[in-house]
């Protein structure tokens, strides 16, 4: 019973990173359009989808056990953190309404010469590791977010952020056949721009609230 009770209470954190990690991961950008790319060409498709996943994970990882170390004893700079990281969420919500309001698409074509593994994997690691805002997302906003949940639950909001890119880069490699023409269309991202916007005031207001309840 003990051990269900447990799961149970983690479950809701757990969600908490999952939807910060989708909100943050679903945007058109160019590591998106390559993994989308590669699952077109079906080339490399598990390695490339497995490397994104992974290299997310040890980044959220860190951030919410480096941040967690790091604030341990500094409550008012982790409540601070916090409040930015609640005022960054806001910003991004109404970014992405903003979007909403827009006709975009994820522009993929499948053309160019097909790619050696290890070329895949070298694109892969540009794209994920040499944009700076994968570092403010990933270690610092959802590092001080998950470092702001009681020692016990900051795996499982980490796991939740990070099953996150799992699931989106396995939804965006495996499926892209039947994905890439629904991203094509405007309206679609309008919609999950939407989405996206709501469930980011959501989370802002909850991580708020966190810190009120806090004091």
């Amino acid at each position: 019973m003990s051990v269900l009770s447990s799961v149970a209470g983690a479950w809701p954190v757990f969600v908490q990173g999952l939807f910060l990690g989708l909100g943050l991961i679903v945007a058109i950008g160019a590591q998106n359009a390559f993994v989308l790319r590669q699952g077109l060409r079906r080339e490399h498709v598990g390695s490339v989808v497995a490397f994104c996943a992974v290299a997310d994970a040890l980044l959220i990882t860190a951030g919410v056990f480096g941040m967690a170390q790091a604030l341990g004893d500094r409550p008012l700079l982790a409540r601070g953190l916090a409040l930015g990281g609640a005022a960054f969420l806001a910003v991004y919500g109404w970014r992405a309404l903003q979007r909403a309001r827009q006709a975009n698409a994820l522009d993929v074509t499948n053309t160019g010469q097909g790619l050696r593994r290890g070329a895949a994997l070298a694109q892969a690691a540009a794209f994920t590791l040499l944009n700076p805002h994968v570092y403010l997302d990933t270690v610092l906003l959802v590092g001080s977010i998950g470092a702001q949940q009681p020692a016990p639950l900051q795996g499982w909001f980490a796991a939740g952020a990070s099953a996150a890119s799992l699931l989106w880069f396995s939804a965006l490699g495996f499926g892209a056949r039947w994905l890439a023409p629904w991203f094509a269309r405007p309206r679609a991202w309008q919609v999950l721009d939407a989405l996206i916007g709501v469930t980011m005031w959501v989370l802002s207001l909850l991580l708020v609230r966190h810190v009120v309840n806090g004091l």
